[in-house]
């Protein structure tokens, strides 16, 4: 790898001095209260919305596994990045709901919709997955980037990071989080093109490449039989954890909510859907690129993470190289900030806001702000550990989504479609779907010692992606089941929460939050990844 020169480091100043003024401009409004700190006062336009969405979505574990996805053969993964489709669900379907219901935070909406045991699951459970899997593989991944970028080792680069985030996110809150989001999708989206241009040129064209790597290794669709991607489970279990992550994780849904109203919110979305459909042309692409270099033997890396980094170290002239160094930190960066703002948002308004609900407003924000100290300390603490596990883990890690979204994405879609689901239906199947997805983990990791022949070992086996479409079907089931068996929910509970229960006057409220711009940048959205998927068919 080529190291950075003296203008890749002007670029990258240059890019921390526009951060930071971006932060100290935050920083000085006035923040005294929960609104403001952890929803930006729930003043923000589409734009910033949006912008922030896909921000917090490409994280630098993101890129350098999408492109290793890309210099390997795990093409289908790209259905993953073609999720924009779900972004508009999220505008369209969920998010007047939420709107509707005043919340902060997705365990809130479950109280207002069930009771509070479902609020209590999904907030401690939230905050621990959060910890295990989004901020640890976070750290892990930035400070691999970081030290192969910047040559310094990884404990400096990983550490340096995360007290750099940590330290906007502490004292600008959500409001530092979403308009420094803004900034570093721009200069990712930028940086990552660049690349992706240069690059193609540099390999002949698309044609080229393709006859390189053959047209077979483009294709995203293999047989139902195949054992790694079989293509219904893919199609099932994808959507299922789409619709978790993009419609019902405090993670994401919380930049929606920082909009002025619906209509800016929904803008927002469509306005992120279209921003999320980039990722498979930015980074996937020179993952392709790199292998086909690698093939023709013009480029040399040890694994398929390394693509993204050691093509861009290579390819790109002096200046744009630090731009783009920059805009990996950024996606680094902008991850992070996103889930120390989500950590303590959740403890801050749905576990120590419920134990004392007198708690004064100022007071609450310092509360969150210490959250966010705490969730940055146990990041750091969780490094060791993350860097001592093997790759494997590593991967195993983008599997759990598949066992943590079946129980969440069936007791929100019932609950937004179905007046009679109640909150039994809603927590019995919460329990019984983390007890199930728990003993999965499990499974996977002691499988070696059963007996292949036994039912334990065979459901430890099973391809993720089917045991994902699977235990959907279990959770959807077990809602109803129990739901029809108990009492049916009061009238509170469900008005203006649920689809057949929509007044008159929100429905027309609806109606004018919208125009035919909307509905023909999403008609387009929706276009594109279905040409995506025809493209993508190996032919």
């Amino acid at each position: 790898m080529k190291t950075l020169d003296t203008l890749d480091w002007l670029s990258i100043s240059v890019y921390f001095i526009v951060l930071l003024g971006i932060a100290v401009w935050v920083i000085r409004k006035k923040q005294d209260n929960t609104e403001d700190y952890f929803l930006a006062g729930r003043n923000v336009g589409w734009f910033v919305v949006g912008a922030s969405i896909f921000a917090s979505n490409i994280g630098s574990e993101h890129v350098v596994g999408l492109a290793g996805a890309g210099a390997s053969n795990k093409l289908p993964m790209l259905i993953y990045e073609i999720h924009a489709w779900i972004v508009l669900i999220l505008g369209w379907v969920f998010l007047p709901f939420y709107a509707r219901s005043g919340v902060f935070t997705m365990p809130e909406f479950l109280e207002k919709r069930f009771d509070a045991r479902a609020r209590w699951i999904l907030s401690i459970f939230s905050i621990i997955a959060y910890i295990l899997t989004k901020i640890s593989v976070t750290i892990y991944a930035g400070g691999v980037v970081v030290s192969a970028l910047l040559g310094i080792d990884f404990w400096t680069g990983a550490i340096a990071t995360v007290v750099l985030t940590g330290l906007y996110t502490v004292l600008g809150g959500m409001r530092a989080v979403v308009y420094t989001e803004a900034l570093q999708a721009v200069i990712l989206i930028v940086g990552a093109a660049a690349l992706t241009f240069i690059g193609l040129e540099h390999v002949g064209g698309w044609s080229s490449m393709a006859e390189t790597v053959t047209p077979e290794y483009l294709n995203m669709w293999r047989s139902s039989s195949d054992p790694d991607f079989p293509w219904p489970a893919l199609v099932i279990t994808s959507t299922i954890v789409g619709v978790w992550y993009w419609c019902t994780d405090q993670y994401i849904v919380q930049r929606a909510l920082t909009a002025k109203n619906i209509k800016e919110g929904r803008r927002g979305t469509i306005f992120g859907a279209l921003l999320k459909l980039m990722p498979v042309f930015l980074f996937l692409i020179p993952g392709v690129i790199a292998l086909t270099l690698k093939m023709r033997g013009e480029l040399h890396y040890d694994s398929p993470d390394q693509a993204f980094p050691i093509l861009m170290s290579n390819l790109l002239p002096s200046g744009l190289r630090g731009l783009v160094a920059a805009g990996l930190l950024a996606a680094l960066m902008s991850s992070l900030a996103s889930v120390f703002n989500s950590c303590s948002t959740l403890f801050t308004v749905d576990i120590y806001k419920k134990l004392k609900p007198d708690t004064p407003e100022d007071k609450l924000v310092r509360t969150g702000q210490i959250a966010t100290v705490v969730v940055v300390i146990i990041g750091i603490i969780w490094i060791p550990i993350m860097a001592n596990i093997s790759g494997v883990l590593y991967e195993y890690l983008q599997k759990v989504q598949s066992y943590i979204a079946p129980p969440i994405t069936a007791v929100f879609l019932l609950g937004i479609f179905h007046k009679r689901i109640n909150s039994q239906g809603a927590f019995v199947t919460l329990v019984v779907g983390f007890i199930v997805g728990a003993f999965r983990i499990v499974l996977e990791l002691i499988k070696g010692s059963l007996d292949p022949n036994g039912m334990l070992y065979k459901l430890g086996d099973m391809n993720f992606l089917t045991f994902g479409a699977w235990f959907f079907l279990f959770c959807i089931i077990l809602t109803i089941v129990v739901s029809l068996l108990t009492e049916a929910p009061s009238l509170e509970k469900v008005t203006n929460l649920t689809f057949g229960t929509i007044t008159e006057e929100e429905k027309l409220k609806n109606k004018s939050s919208y125009n035919w711009v909307d509905i023909a940048v999403s008609v387009l959205v929706v276009a594109i990844v279905i040409g995506i998927m025809v493209f993508f068919n190996g032919k």
